[in-house]
């Protein structure tokens, strides 16, 4: 071998063992920034482990499809993290099928779930929500993301519960989004319509907020002067834009290398105790919310 610079080729090698030391990362969108923060902690910890990373960008359609998973299969694909969608039912049973370790991160996390790897999405928006009324909102409409997924019900949940804690006058107002920056700023077009005297909105991750800053812009109003934002998840663009926008912080490099530790704990069967890391998130105040002026 030596004398011949022999290689030994690892993809042979892995279909003999029906192992590659491959893990299957599924996501809903690359374009949001939240995700390539996300695929960075996960490659480099993969990487460091001896495991290298298939990148699928999804539909959600397609966890549905039984084409979709038996791909997966036949690459022999050691491990799966899903960041995709909300799993229902049928996804499932499918990956469980396929007798493969799964997480859930983000999206796909539910609670209660020993293979969900996720922050207090409720503590997030409940510490969000009294920060716009700390710096004098009274009236706080909330931007969701989709009712389906289980971390935009939390969300929602603590708005809901912290408006009507703080704000009686004034009941929640809610608007359904789908996380994308088009419709943060569709969405806050129409609630500026309908409720014209909101001061202060929670939207359900950063890149809404800054479809929201946009639209306040178009419409010049003065943020954060006239209208407060704040957002959800701490990704860098909050930083980029002007003003720049609070946001509640998610651990994004830790929820990636989490996930990948305990994915490769359980392809290995490992016999050492796997060691837990402190996902908490952090309000982050930034002048979209500190330079509000109360009416």
């Amino acid at each position: 071998m030596n004398r011949l610079k022999f290689q030994p080729n690892e993809i042979a090698r892995g279909l003999a063992k029906k192992r590659t030391r491959t893990i299957a990362l599924i996501i809903p969108d690359i374009a949001n920034p939240f995700f390539p923060e996300l695929v960075v902690a996960i490659e480099k910890v993969a990487k460091s482990k001896g495991y290298t990373i298939v990148l699928l960008n999804t539909y959600e359609d397609d966890l549905k499809d039984h084409y979709f998973w038996s791909q997966i299969q036949n690459r022999y694909i050691d491990g799966i993290i899903v960041a995709s969608f909300n799993l229902d039912i049928r996804s499932l049973k499918r990956i469980e099928e396929l007798g493969i370790p799964f997480v859930r991160i983000d999206r796909a996390a539910a609670y209660n779930t020993e293979n969900s790897i996720g922050v207090d999405n409720y503590k997030g928006a409940k510490i969000a929500v009294e920060h716009l009324f700390e710096v004098g909102c009274k009236k706080v409409a909330h931007i969701s993301g989709p009712k389906s997924l289980p971390l935009s019900l939390e969300r929602k949940r603590g708005y809901i519960e912290t408006v009507a804690k703080m704000s009686k006058d004034n009941p929640p107002i809610v608007y359904e989004g789908d996380f994308t920056l088009t419709s943060g700023k569709q969405l806050t077009e129409k609630l500026l319509q309908e409720h014209p005297d909101v001061d202060g909105i929670f939207l359900a991750n950063d890149l809404m907020a800054i479809g929201s800053l946009k639209a306040l812009k178009s419409l010049n109003i003065s943020t954060p002067e006239d209208i407060a934002i704040i957002g959800f998840d701490g990704i860098e663009l909050t930083e980029m834009v002007e003003p720049e926008i609070s946001t509640v912080e998610q651990p994004i490099y830790k929820i990636g290398a989490v996930a990948t530790n305990r994915l490769i704990y359980n392809i290995e069967d490992a016999k050492t105790d796997f060691k837990e890391v402190d996902l908490e998130v952090k309000l982050i105040k930034r002048q979209s919310t500190l330079g509000y002026i109360p009416k």
